[in-house]
């Protein structure tokens, strides 16, 4: 059964159910551990298949209630946690399940391995730019693509992927050039992931720009039905996916932007006058900026704008926008960003500086 068709009711277990009826949630999902809910559906605890076994073995009946055996799960996780650090620790405690739980203490769904079981299925595509060279890295991706450095034991592009499945989408295109094939040999069809991949290829002596690959959408013989989600390869985000799109409907524009804040330390004091006349002296000031954050909601209309086959930068169409007149939104980005583009900043995302 697919992972996507699994209702998140038919996971968990009602206080007072039976070990029989666990151990056909157990079987028919393929899961190690049932996780018990009150009526209200807060979590009471979790009972693993090893103690329900264990526990018929040593005289229990199946019509018995499973509470003696319900113990307290060996984690759980918040809604909108990255579902990567998720499955970091599933990893770590050897763990195939792991309860999203609310502030209220309610189950909101469940992490399994390619898939987040509750999680509303967007209809939204997403198209990830993996495909530049990095010559700034090198040597670093003299074999490796830029997107594929890990990053606290996963390549980049991965935690993008499993951050985007996380939130819902359930469509992704990658696109790709420079070392191309270790992408896909790495991602496969995105089966793995709780998603369907498709790749959008550049031609080798031909590179696209930040938004040329747009334009290769054409030769899958789809449309998107919804608005396109749009970034960077290089990104180690934890941004808000639904929080992005939602704002993107509510202003009714054709774009929206992800906006972060950029600060500049001025290692001096900063002198303002007035007609040669010194009025104040700020030491060592820290300027910000709205910066673009590689992040980008996009109106399918606009898509057709995007010539096929060449080099196009993405900031041309929103340039093209402004000058029909067409709103363009902007979306600040409150979560952990950062750009790996450079050493000193693959070295910040590792913890190395």
């Amino acid at each position: 059964m697919s992972r996507q068709t699994v209702r998140l009711d038919d996971m968990l277990a009602e206080h007072g159910a039976s070990i029989r009826e666990c151990l056909t949630i157990i079987d028919t999902h393929d899961v190690g551990t049932v996780f018990v809910v009150d009526d209200s559906g807060r979590l009471s605890g979790a009972v693993g298949e090893r103690q329900i076994r264990r526990a018929l073995v040593t005289g229990a009946q199946p019509d018995d209630p499973v509470t003696d055996l319900v113990g307290t799960p060996s984690a759980t996780a918040r809604p909108g946690e990255g579902r990567a650090e998720v499955l970091d620790v599933m990893r770590a405690l050897g763990l195939g399940e792991v309860p999203i739980v609310d502030g209220d203490g309610r189950v909101v769904g469940v992490h399994v391995e390619t898939d987040v079981v509750g999680a509303e299925p967007l209809p939204n595509w997403a198209v990830v730019m993996a495909g530049g060279r990095g010559t700034r890295l090198a040597p670093l991706t003299d074999s490796v693509p830029k997107p594929m450095l890990p990053v606290a034991g996963r390549p980049i592009l991965e935690r993008i992927v499993l951050h985007l499945v996380g939130a819902g989408i359930r469509r992704v295109f990658l696109s790709v050039n420079y070392l191309g094939d270790i992408v896909e040999q790495y991602f496969g069809d995105g089966s793995a992931y709780g998603c369907t991949i498709d790749y959008l290829r550049e031609r080798p002596d031909r590179p696209l720009g930040t938004g040329g690959a747009l334009g290769l959408l054409d030769e899958i013989g789809e449309r998107p039905a919804a608005p396109v989600l749009l970034m960077n390869g290089d990104l180690v985000t934890g941004f808000s996916v639904t929080g992005l799109l939602a704002a993107h409907a509510a202003h009714g524009g054709v774009a929206t932007l992800a906006a972060t804040e950029y600060e500049h330390q001025v290692p001096f004091g900063v002198l303002e006058s007035d007609d040669g006349r010194l009025r104040r002296i700020v030491e060592k000031p820290r300027p910000s900026w709205a910066v673009n954050a590689g992040i980008y909601v996009l109106s399918p209309a606009l898509l057709g704008r995007v010539p096929r086959g060449e080099p196009f930068p993405i900031t041309r169409l929103f340039e093209d926008c402004l000058t029909r007149g067409e709103r363009v939104g902007l979306w600040t980005l409150r979560d952990s960003w950062q750009d790996i583009g450079r050493p000193a900043e693959l070295a910040q995302a590792r913890g190395q500086s």
